[in-house]
Order: C-alpha cells, then structure tokens, then sequence
C-alpha cells in the first residue's frame, strides 16, 4: 500500500448528496483538494435504482440555482407538475375521485430526477472542477483523529489491492450504508413504524389516458397529469407513480405496518397482488408490463434518526447516512441541500482558521429540530390518507408550514446566518409549534368528518394565496424584507390555522381544538377570506 495521499476533504460516498456536496465546496473554496469515494462503478444504469426520484422546491434551487445546474435540469430531466392525489383505493375511475392538485404550473419550479442520468452529469462535472472522483471502491478501514490530526482511510478498487488517503475533513455520504453511522454506533430509530416496495418498469405509465372523458382531461392545462408526482391514496398507505427522463416509471407502495403489514408488498408478486386489492387500475396497467419490469426493493422500517450529524473534530454526516424522514413529500433532497449547505459552510470556516465546534452544534441542533418538526407531519398520520375530506387540508396546511416558513429560510439563504435566525427565533418556534399541536388535531378530525369522494379536482392553483406564496419563493429580499417576509407568512400561517379548526368544528362539533387555539392570535387569528377549498 502506498504512502497516504494527504486531502482536504475526503466524501465517502459518490451518490447524489456526496456529489452535490463537492461541487458545493468547490464553489467556495476553488483551491482546496477534494477525493469523493463510490462504491459504484461509472457510469451507473439510466433509472438507477434508488429513491429520491421527485424534488420539491428546495431541492429543484439547490440543484438549478445553487449549484448552477438549470441547463442540465431543463434539458435533460422532466419538469414536475407538482404533487397530485387521487382518492382511488378499490378504484378503477380514476375521474370519478376526488382529485386533489394544480390546474397549471405554479410559479417555482421542481423536478423528477433520473438519478442515474443525474450522477452520471454530477461524476463528470465534479472532475471537471477538479474533484478526484474514485469509483468502483470500497472502504476498508477509517481512522478518525480530535485536535489537527489528520483521518485516515483504507479502500480497495477492484483489483487494485488496497490504497489510503489521509483528509482534515470527512465527510460520510455514504446512503443507507452508514459508514460513520455504524463505526460510532450514530443509529437513531424513531417511532413511524411504515414500510415501502417500489420498481422501475421501462415504459411510460400515462395516467391521463386512464379517462376517455375529455373535460376531465381539459381541467389540466398542459394535458400532462403524468408528470406529476401521483399519490394514490387510502387508508394507511399511499402509491407513487413517478416519471423518469429516460422514458421509464417508478412505482412505489408505502405503507404503515400496523394496516398494511410488510409481507404483503415485499415481494413484486405480492406488490401486484396487493395492487389489484387496493388500487386495481394501476394492476391493470402493469398487467402486461410485466416483461418491462427492471428492478424491485422493498424495505422495512425505511425512516430512522442519527445521534450526532456534524462534529468539531473536522466529521460530518450528510444524505441518507445520516436522516431519513419519509418520502410523501419527497424531502429527501431537501435534507441533503440543506445538511450540505452547512457542511460547507463548517468546513470553509474551519480551513479559514474559525474553530468548528460552535457552530457544528448550532447547525446540529437547526437541522434536528427540522426532522423532528417535520416528523410529526408524517408519524401516526397515514390514517389520514384514505380522507378525501381532511387530506386535502391537511397538504394545503403542510405545503404553507414547508413554503412559509423552511423554503423562505433557504430560499433567502438564511441557513447560516445566525442573527437573522435568532431575530425570527419567536416566529419560528411559534411556528413549529402550531406544526405539532395542528397534526393531532386534522388526526382526530380525519376519525370523525365524513368521508365523502366526489368527483371532483380540488385545484391548489384556484386559490390566489397558495400560488402567491409559491411565486413569492423566487423573490430576492434584503434583510429587513426577509424577516417582514416570515413575520407575514407565519401569521398566514396561523390564520389558516384558525380557519381549519372553525370548519372542522362546524362539521364536527365534538372536536378539541383548544391545543391549536391557545397558539393563535387573540384576534385576527382567522384572516380575511377563505384560505380553503369551496369543496372543504
């Protein structure tokens, strides 16, 4: 084995978020040595086998404005057309259901990813950056040092035999493998019990041809349903129907154990056969698919923790490696741009001379009470998902929470800048905590409003506040604009609040409202308008 070749900064693992994260640090530091470690050899299969395929807007920013990749991102991956959910469990019409989605574009834009067609582009242009991209390895051996001491890493190539590289930084993004996870006994479980199977099949599944009826096709300007992230829901799961660049779908079917047990899905046979049961037109249009079908993968338990993220000795955990949450809002992306960002930001200010530790437990504690926060909008809330009355509500009070509050942080690139944060802090707080007292309340609404399913689009760009709010995101403000921005978009917030617990307690007048209640504004608390669906 050679002599170790000294780096600054060595990623273990050369998947979406290690890749982004070196052409991040690149951006900030264009002189610095950067190695980035794949287990996988280049270039990977188009429709590569992994989740994460959907973006939402945080994600779509860091990619296309971030990182400088809009050009790859509209040429060669499929513009999104935001989130749409059919209420079609044991349904064969798909437009006899409700449906709940945009008529048009919003404003800011978000994108399905083929993720092999996208880290095949990132591999080449972090070389091309200067960023030594080693493939086809494994890692053997990490030895981390405290102080100024460098880590040390053994990893093997094929049939290279072993070799070494010594690093001031190291980065774990090494997906669900966990390299540092495991070697400090990291792992986290967490209390949201569900599971998840999904597959590639290598054609289009184009759920807009599942209706003759040409005025439901025209509610959809373009006439282009299949390019959203489809959700088919019922109680205690969800179907994702998501479409790839390189003319492939991704299936998927995610479930709660307690409703939908693991056995029932961990199989493609058991998928189909839980397909037909539960959602019979998405069976019937795999039927004779079956000999296009590419790749199949269940796993249980899929959403866990992580007890230490970033640390003062120069180590950080980023991507799946560290936090996964649960994929019905595709946040995934959104972790990795946000636990890049900080990264970054740790490392530049370290190899500038700033010790780390500080900031490394501020950015830590930021980044757990997200997951927290937005855990809650997930666990124990699946039973929600069959409602066609409460779910509808609840998306359009998720998506203000992700849009008004998170997406502005990021979006105004506040991440790292403390004094803004900490002059939000009462917002902010106030916030998530409205967050945690509304979840358990749409919960114990979903068991008692009634279950009606029209057919009916409930259209998220009818209503003129949520499409500003979107469009708002694209906005550049200064300073004092920013913080007026959340001031105003929190206070939206809870009006909606007030809104949704005066309808539910009108339609279901034994409700407890008062968690949420004692969290609002004394007066005013309810807005000026209706902030909800005629239909809700």
């Amino acid at each position: 084995m050679n002599e170790p070749c000294r780096e600054d900064i060595v990623i273990l693992g050369g998947g979406l978020a290690g890749l982004t994260l070196s052409l991040q640090l690149r951006q900030r530091l264009p002189e610095i040595g950067i190695t980035v470690l794949e287990k996988q050899r280049h270039p990977v299969k188009v429709a590569a086998h992994k989740v994460g395929e959907s973006s939402v807007e945080i994600a779509a920013n860091y990619f296309d404005t971030v990182l400088g990749l809009e050009e790859h991102m509209t040429r060669n991956q499929l513009k999104k057309f935001g989130f749409r959910f059919f209420f079609s469990e044991g349904r064969d019409d798909i437009d006899g259901v409700t449906e709940l989605g945009a008529s048009r574009y919003l404003a800011t834009p978000s994108y399905q990813v083929d993720r092999g067609i996208f880290e095949n582009y990132l591999a080449e242009r972090a070389a091309g950056l200067g960023v030594r991209f080693i493939d086809g390895c494994t890692v053997r051996d990490i030895t981390t040092s405290s102080g100024t001491e460098p880590h040390h890493i053994v990893y093997s190539r094929d049939t290279y035999g072993q070799d070494s590289l010594s690093a001031s930084w190291l980065v774990d993004a090494s997906g669900r493998a966990g390299l540092l996870k495991r070697k400090f006994g990291l792992a986290e479980a967490n209390a949201h019990d569900c599971n998840a199977a999904w597959f590639r099949v290598a054609t289009r599944l184009n759920v807009d041809d599942w209706s003759a009826n040409d005025a439901w096709r025209n509610q959809c300007e373009p006439r282009a349903r299949w390019l959203s992230t489809n959700h088919l829901v019922g109680a205690g799961y969800w179907v994702w129907l998501i479409p790839l660049s390189s003319g492939s779908h991704s299936v998927g079917i995610v479930a709660e154990e307690r409703t939908h047990p693991f056995e029932t899905i961990n199989s493609f046979e058991r998928s189909m056969e839980w397909l037909r049961a539960h959602q019979p037109r998405v069976a019937r249009e795999l039927e004779d698919k079956r000999g296009l079908l590419q790749d199949f993968i269940a796993f249980r338990r899929f959403s866990y923790g992580c007890r230490k993220l970033y640390s003062g000795d120069r180590w950080a955990i980023t991507g799946d490696a560290g936090l996964f949450l649960d994929p019905f809002y595709s946040p995934g992306g959104d972790f990795n741009a946000i636990s890049n960002t900080y990264e970054t930001d740790l490392i530049a200010r370290e190899l500038g001379g700033e010790p780390c530790g500080p900031r490394a437990k501020i950015y830590e504690q930021f980044l757990r009470n997200l997951y927290e926060s937005m855990m809650k909008i997930y666990k124990h809330q699946y039973g929600i998902f069959g409602n066609p009355r409460v779910l509808p509500v609840k998306v359009l009070w998720d998506y203000t929470y992700y849009w008004g509050v998170l997406c502005q942080i990021f979006f105004q690139r506040r991440l790292t800048d403390l004094a803004a944060l900490t002059a939000l802090r009462p917002e902010l707080t106030g916030a998530m905590a409205l967050n945690a007292a509304m979840q358990p309340f749409l919960r114990q609404w979903s068991g008692q409003s009634r279950r009606d399913n029209p057919a009916v689009m409930l259209d998220q760009a009818s209503l003129g506040w949520f499409a500003e709010l979107n469009r708002g995101l694209r906005d550049r403000l200064d300073d004092g604009q920013f913080r007026l921005r959340v001031r105003n978009t929190t206070a939206q917030l809870a009006a909606l609040a007030g809104q949704v617990t005066q309808s539910a307690c009108a339609e279901c007048p034994g409700l407890d409202a008062s968690a949420v209640n004692t969290l609002l504004p004394k007066s005013g608390a309810r807005g000026n308008g209706s902030m909800l669906f005629d239909a809700a």
